[in-house]
């Protein structure tokens, strides 16, 4: 006794030996190429202050931007570091920054684990004034800054750069943690107690190494506005000596902005360490750049 298999209609109705062409994914097709256009006009102006900072003013007045130098001017970068007094300047900049971001964070973090975990009265009214915080322009407070900084003898020191960039920084971290640790299920903190750990230790074992993407993320954005920020250091630094970046830059540009090589080449210099920092947390920084945003 035999049986005989019956094939499906649609599938005798297509020819023998045929496969169905796959579909195209357009829209993945349209995101990636949107990823390649921005990451374009995201490395174009690098690439471009690169190729100035190593030409003569031979090839700057003869050569397109883009093009390779006839003769490779590597010069322009001692000539930026000697004018610009690049290390002091770079030093300044990022004894402020591993200072206060690395505080500012740990600050943060305290902050935003007691109003996400500790229940207390006003907890709600203390994160909406935080959230306003965060919100305040830092142009605003430039003026009380300056007079506030005089009366307490701290003008015109790093430290005295620290304490308003932690004041402005704090707010925003506080409220993106906040929302991270909301997210942490309270199983975890429960658990933990009952082991006979203490807030301290379940904080610090437990709740920080579950943020570290997070804390990574903000890591980076920190470290770039803190190495980037212009408008309170202008405000609070006179001394040359204590300048940072930024004001270095600026200084640079207004006595040597015809020297279009060495100039370019101490701005791309100073990026340089802003492109260190991203490449040793990047692994961590796209997973934890939103997380307090889709948490809690």
């Amino acid at each position: 006794m035999s049986t005989t298999a019956i094939a499906p209609a649609h599938a005798a109705s297509r020819p023998a030996g045929t496969r169905r062409s796959p579909r195209r994914d357009y829209v993945g097709i349209g995101l990636w190429a949107a990823l390649a256009v921005t990451a374009l006009l995201w490395f174009l102006p690098l690439f471009l202050m690169f190729m100035t900072s190593v030409k003569g003013p031979a090839d700057l007045n003869t050569l397109p931007m883009w093009s390779p130098p006839s003769t490779w001017e590597w010069s322009n970068y001692a000539s930026a570091v000697d004018i610009g007094d690049f290390w002091v300047t770079a030093g300044n900049s990022l004894l402020v920054a591993l200072v206060k971001v690395p505080l500012g964070l740990l600050i943060a973090a305290a902050t935003a684990f007691a109003l996400a975990r500790i229940r207390f009265r006003g907890a709600r009214a203390l994160l909406g004034i935080i959230a306003i915080g965060s919100m305040v322009p830092v142009q605003i407070g430039l003026g009380p800054l300056f007079s506030t900084m005089l009366e307490l003898g701290m003008l015109d020191s790093l430290f005295g750069l620290v304490l308003p960039y932690l004041a402005f920084g704090i707010p925003y971290q506080i409220f993106v943690l906040y929302g991270f640790f909301r997210g942490i299920p309270d199983e975890l903190e429960e658990s933990a107690r009952l082991d006979g750990a203490s807030t301290f230790r379940i904080f610090r074992q437990i709740v920080l190494p579950l943020a570290k993407p997070a804390l990574a993320a903000l890591f980076v954005l920190d470290f770039v506005a803190t190495w980037n920020e212009y408008a309170m250091a202008t405000t609070l630094l006179r001394t040359q000596s204590n300048w940072t970046i930024p004001l270095a830059v600026q200084s640079f540009s207004a006595q040597h902005g015809t020297d279009y090589g060495p100039m370019n080449a101490f701005i791309f210099l100073s990026a340089v360490p802003v492109l260190i920092v991203y490449l040793l947390f990047q692994r961590y920084f796209v997973q934890g750049a939103l997380a307090g945003a889709v948490k809690g």
